[in-house]
């Protein structure tokens, strides 16, 4: 594991707040919207605004955050979340695995629209895991894309 992070979701107002935190704290601010996804031209234009992936980097800081709301909306307990960036594929499995026991499997590891292996779960106390690994084992991904191909 290289880093841990906070991540914070919002409820609509995750630009506002994230470039507020940026003029608390500096830093850069990246910002990822839903219109800017593949396919997105056919979203309505409200939902073309909402944001995936906010992030805030400084030397010593690293603060993410999102408009992406579960179904159940926010509620105490699921605003903040940690954000596990994971060295390879096996280190991401392994610990969604041990963190996930006892707890609730939300989202199952697999590759996201980016191309990296991307899972959530709760954990036995509660709290909001977010596992992301930048590379994705060969002999998995041939395994995803041959699904999507229908091989």
């Amino acid at each position: 594991m290289t880093q841990i992070n906070a991540y914070l979701t919002f409820a609509g107002n995750c630009r506002e707040a994230m470039s507020f935190y940026r003029e608390c704290l500096g830093g850069r601010l990246t910002i990822q919207t839903m219109g800017e996804l593949g396919g997105a031209a056919k979203l309505p234009a409200a939902i073309r605004k909402i944001v995936v992936q906010a992030t805030l980097v400084s030397e010593s800081l690293v603060l993410m955050g999102s408009d992406m709301v579960g179904e159940g909306g926010l509620i105490k307990g699921n605003t903040v979340s940690l954000m596990l960036h994971c060295n390879s594929e096996g280190e991401a499995r392994n610990c969604y695995r041990k963190l996930a026991a006892g707890g609730l499997a939300t989202h199952p590891l697999r590759s996201n629209f980016q191309g990296r292996l991307f899972g959530m779960l709760t954990d036995r106390y509660g709290h909001q895991w977010l596992l992301r690994c930048n590379t994705i084992d060969n002999s998995h991904q041939t395994l995803i894309n041959n699904k999507n191909q229908g091989k």
